[in-house]
């Protein structure tokens, strides 16, 4: 039986650049952003691995922190503008992108905001049709002069607080040591007793970041527009947004590889991969649209890049066979044996790929 035709799928930030956008604006528009931003970002871990928030998803940091940009004076043309001129992509990314494109129905599935998205886009030459991204106007929102000033105090009050560490195995919100417990209830009555009570609680109620089970609903957008089904779909991820279309697409027969990925993507992919540099998205993407899942694993699990003769494109080996030794991508199949390694050893290499402060994100 012939196979279906097969699909592409990756996450933005992480495979294809090395930005975090929603970090990088808010360390730009808000004072002590870096610190503010990874709070914020830890608390969202927190909602939505540990204590399992109802409604609540991965990546749902992305509304939090917009009533903040808001008072900080963020509009829809300063974050454009901001997007534009700071895209680091990741090396062979447009390559990579336009190779996809040219060979099989190819999307981007990304909790990032639509202004940074669409920079990106044309950056790249990267159809926005294909895209999936969080939507904000950030101009439809007015704020009270009265608003901005508690909002900006309440900014001071999260600033101070101590950064949320979270335990390596926490599975529950007791897990958590009792200063951090604190900080998550204070942030609880923060979120959603005041600020959702402020004008400025209608940005938490309208904006949907697209993370968690949001990304997962657009896989399979993808899937039914396009007329496959999931064993057809290979799917690069890296963070704790792509745990639930991680999990779909295994469970349906597709492919799920982690990109330079932490430990929840590391949890949930199939395999793990290592790069400076894309070339081997396109190599897996290509192995996989010409011979399917098995073939993948099989090379996977005997890589070798001598095996990829006649597997995939000859320019696609010839760019792997340039790259100096110490330089080559690490590919592995994950394993229960093998998982806490790897845990450890991407979650290190993601922070030489996209720097300490954006690596550390969950």
């Amino acid at each position: 039986m012939k196979m279906k035709e097969a699909i592409f799928i990756t996450d933005c930030e992480g495979p294809i650049s090395k930005n975090d956008n929603a970090f990088e604006l808010t360390s730009y528009f808000i004072p002590d952003g870096a610190h503010f931003f990874t709070l914020i970002s830890r608390y969202d871990d927190i909602q939505a691995d540990i204590v399992k928030r109802p409604n609540y998803k991965p990546g749902d940091t992305l509304k939090l922190i917009l009533p903040f940009l808001k008072a900080y004076g963020a509009t829809n043309e300063s974050m454009r503008a901001y997007s534009s001129q700071n895209i680091l992509l990741v090396p062979g990314a447009d390559e990579t992108l336009r190779f996809v494109l040219g060979v099989m129905p190819s999307f981007i599935v990304s909790t990032s905001y639509e202004h940074y998205i669409s920079a990106l886009c044309r950056a790249v030459g990267f159809p926005e049709e294909n895209v999936y991204c969080t939507r904000v106007d950030l101009d439809k929102y007015i704020l009270s002069d009265e608003e901005i000033k508690r909002l900006r105090e309440i900014r001071k009050e999260i600033s101070k607080m101590p950064m949320l560490e979270i335990p390596e195995n926490a599975t529950r919100f007791k897990d958590l040591s009792a200063e951090i417990q604190r900080s998550v209830k204070r942030l609880d009555e923060i979120f959603w007793d005041e600020i959702s009570q402020m004008k400025a609680g209608r940005i938490l109620r309208e904006v949907n970041p697209i993370g968690g089970f949001e990304k997962a609903r657009a896989v399979k957008e993808i899937v039914d527009k396009t007329g496959a089904d999931l064993s057809s779909v290979i799917y690069f991820g890296d963070s704790i947004t792509d745990v639930d279309p991680f999990k779909i697409v295994r469970k349906g027969g597709g492919l799920t590889v982690s990109f330079n990925g932490n430990q929840y993507a590391i949890r949930e992919a199939e395999i793990a991969v290592m790069s400076h540099n894309t070339i081997i998205i396109s190599i897996l993407t290509d192995v996989f649209r010409k011979f399917g899942k098995e073939e993948v694993i099989r090379l996977v699990e005997d890589w070798s890049p001598s095996r990829l003769n006649g597997l995939c494109e000859r320019s696609l080996l010839k760019k792997l066979l340039s790259f100096p030794e110490n330089k080559a991508p690490r590919i592995e199949r994950i394993t229960l044996e093998n998982m806490n390694r790897l845990i450890r050893e991407s979650s290190e290499f993601r922070k030489t790929v996209r720097g300490e402060a954006i690596g550390k994100l969950g």
